[in-house]
């Protein structure tokens, strides 16, 4: 009754893992560099890497839940090896199939859609952990520069799209099922930039750039030009979706979503100068 992880590194696939872990539930976590993997003591790594399916077959003996992710590769391009994957899987006798919507177009969702497994996509808005990418800025100099200051959130912890994903896993009831998942508020930017400052224990300026400016910030920060086209899309016309609370975590779950105050206190070192 094993459950592979694919994507186990990642900010979400750590969650998965911890979650199925707390469990109880036997979990394999997939990894192109098993050797550089970091994982608490009952979680068995194997390699793996998406963008070649064959190297997945041995992974899937004795699976019974697989997490899937839909990108692998440079630049989190869209994998195209979802028909063979879903077939190994099949083959493997994998039951259940959990995948993480990657916001766009997808073969490898579309695969496991058509595929006869039980499967469940999980659809999260933006996730708490985006807030990591102040850290820097916010050591360096206590501001947060962000274009579209006004903009809303209804953010959501990693670890309730982990809580998700492992019921949906190890539960019946989930099949052909899109959650989208939510935090419990919808926040601002100053929302959030005054939870991180109660959390360092010390002020955070609020900084609003132009269009322009941010464009020059992401770019010197290495971003690929299709990132910050999408960025100054969904920053500055935010879908009804990512700024409306649902119940899907209480729902599926059973515990309410995480707050974002939550979310601070627990990585408020990396806020510290």
């Amino acid at each position: 009754m094993t459950n592979l992880v694919t994507g186990a590194t990642g900010t979400v696939g750590r969650q998965v893992v911890a979650e199925l872990l707390r469990r109880g539930k036997p979990v394999r976590a997939l990894t192109r560099d098993p050797a550089k993997a970091d994982f608490p003591d009952g979680v068995e790594v194997v390699r793996g890497d998406l963008t070649d399916a064959e190297t997945l077959a041995a992974a899937l003996e004795g699976v019974t839940g697989l997490h899937l992710i839909t990108f692998g590769g440079p630049y989190f391009a869209p994998l195209e090896t979802g028909p063979r994957i879903m077939e190994l899987a099949e083959a493997a006798g994998v039951r259940r199939v959990t995948v993480l919507h990657g916001g766009g177009p997808s073969p490898l969702e579309d695969a496991v859609r058509g595929s006869d497994l039980a499967w469940t996509v999980l659809m999260p808005v933006e996730f708490m952990a985006n807030a990591l990418e102040w850290a820097e800025s916010v050591r360096a100099d206590a501001e947060v520069r962000e274009p579209f200051v006004g903009r809303l959130s209804a953010m959501v912890h990693e670890a309730d799209i982990g809580a998700v994903a492992a019921v949906a896993l190890t539960e019946d009831g989930h099949a052909g099922q899109e959650y989208l998942i939510t935090g419990p508020q919808v926040l601002t930017l100053k929302d959030k930039v005054d939870a991180l400052a109660a959390a360092r224990g010390r002020k955070i300026r609020l900084v609003e750039l132009s269009e322009q400016q941010a464009v020059r910030q992401w770019r010197a920060a290495g971003q690929p030009e299709d990132v910050i086209g999408f960025l100054l899309d969904v920053y500055g016309n935010t879908p009804v979706e990512g700024r409306t609370v649902v119940d899907t975590v209480e729902k599926v779950t059973g515990s309410p979503p995480r707050t974002f105050a939550r979310w601070a206190e627990e990585h408020a070192d990396a806020f510290r100068g």
